[in-house]
């Protein structure tokens, strides 16, 4: 049976896309999250067009062995990451921007296409695709689509499932769904767009996207501001938020996460010494973008910021950006890291960072805090070392921690990462049990072999097929 699978894969996308032992799959199976399980792959696939999706999807449902979909592998929750025997079936071959009609505002994809590869390709025809992971320069719009990501300017713009006006997936019996429209308005039929966004490829493989496009905004101007106090940095939160602005991007970086960044650097970062820091941009232009960095600043005052500094040079604002773009990547070089993703209403992110430097403080480990500020969306990172079994231990006691702490704040599991394969049980904890049947029937509906994606959201049966 694998032989007679392996023939039919090579014969739907050719010797060369088809990729067999552990030399050959192991960098396809598993993403950036450490603590998230992954076994061997049987296989792995490149294929370059629909078509070939659905050949492999039809020999892998012959054989009965799953299929993970995978696009560039920078997530965060092992929602790629491989179950032994599967077959991975990686779409960064299929990397076209079929379209982009600049007079319908919209964008026609393959799942392989960067997302910052259609942000620079938008811009050149005065348009802007807002979401901006900060993987941005690598993640690709498949993996973008299945987690429902988001970024640094979800608090003005929203996440990936705003921009998505049609999709076409390849389902679990090798045809191909076709949903949602080119209009700006549709609402025939149920939402089966929304639905396959944010599925993490356990209801279909997407294979092309309709996205919508925003027009170019203005170069942004940008305002720092550090608190010598959690407290006071929330506090310029929810005055923002109470005086009605919509900054298009509000960050937060708490003391651990900017010592990092500026070590990182090696150079001067905003804010180092001090407790937090704001990163706040307006990109609405002129005098009205004028008025709202000096407003924001004023705020920013008003709450007891020990400084703060006002630039409209984009160029200049890029350079104090960069110490939160670089901030995983900072905390990385200290150690190993385990990332979270939680979000929180607004009026309650000073809590959050507290309550995590107070788990720090529990299990013996630092415990660094960025985020963005604007929609309430935190990622804690826990420091361990990798190579200590006990530290290892700890960590995981800290991530289940922080998930807890974010729930009894009234809050979400996770805000732009996904669920994958370390959740899944915090899922059904913040569900309940009526919203779990649901998922559960929607997934026995479209793939009731359970072959794809087994073990992502749902944990796997106990005869270990993916069928939650």
């Amino acid at each position: 049976m694998t032989a007679a699978l392996l023939d039919a894969l090579r014969s739907a996308v050719g010797p060369a896309a088809l990729l067999t032992g552990p030399a050959a799959t192991g960098g396809y199976a598993h993403d950036m999250m450490p603590l998230a399980p992954y076994g061997q792959p049987l296989a792995a696939v490149l294929p370059a067009d629909t078509a070939q999706v659905q050949a492999c999807v039809r020999a892998c449902a012959d054989a009965a062995v799953p299929i993970v979909p995978r696009g560039a592998g920078t997530g965060l929750t092992g929602a790629a990451n491989a179950v032994d025997g599967c077959v991975v079936l990686v779409t960064t071959r299929m990397n076209r921007i079929l379209e982009l009609d600049a007079d319908n505002r919209l964008a026609v994809v393959e799942p392989g296409v960067v997302n910052q590869d259609l942000r620079t390709v938008a811009a050149a025809r005065g348009l802007f695709y807002p979401p901006d992971p900060s993987s941005l320069d690598t993640c690709t719009l498949g993996g973008n689509l299945a987690t429902n990501a988001g970024g640094l300017c979800c608090g003005k713009y929203g996440v990936t499932a705003d921009y998505v006006l049609g999709l076409e997936a390849v389902l679990a019996d090798g045809s191909l769904l076709r949903t949602g429209r080119r209009t700006v308005k549709g609402v025939a039929g149920y939402d089966l767009t929304r639905l396959l966004v944010g599925s993490e490829g356990t209801l279909g493989i997407i294979t092309r996207a309709t996205l919508a496009l925003r027009p170019l905004p203005a170069a942004p101007g940008t305002v720092v501001a550090a608190f010598d106090s959690v407290e006071k940095a929330g506090d310029s939160v929810n005055r923002v938020v109470r005086a009605g602005l919509i900054p298009s991007l509000l960050e937060i970086m708490d003391a651990t996460s900017l010592r990092a960044s500026a070590d990182y650097l090696g150079t001067e970062v905003p804010g180092d010494g001090d407790q937090a820091l704001l990163l706040c941009q307006s990109d609405a232009g002129g005098e009205q973008g004028a008025r709202e960095l000096e407003l924001l600043d004023s705020l920013f005052r008003q709450s007891g910021a020990a400084s703060t500094y006002t630039t409209s040079d984009p160029a200049e604002g890029g350079l104090l950006l960069r110490a939160r773009r670089v901030s995983l990547t900072a905390l990385e070089a200290r150690g190993a890291c385990l990332t979270e993703d939680v979000a929180v209403p607004r009026t309650r992110i000073a809590e959050l960072i507290a309550g995590c430097a107070g788990i720090g403080d529990e299990t013996g480990l630092a415990v660094a805090v960025v985020g963005h500020a604007g929609d309430g969306n935190m990622h804690p990172t826990v420091l361990y070392d990798q190579a200590s079994p006990d530290e290892y231990t700890r960590a995981r006691e800290a991530f289940d921690a922080i998930l807890a702490l974010a729930l009894a704040l009234g809050g979400t599991i996770t805000g732009e990462h996904g669920v994958g394969k370390l959740k899944q049980h915090w899922l059904e904890r913040e569900m309940g049990p009526v919203a779990l049947r649901v998922h559960r029937q929607v997934k026995d509906a479209l793939d009731p072999a359970g072959l794809f994606n087994p073990g992502s959201m749902f944990a796997r049966r106990e005869d270990g097929r993916g069928r939650p």
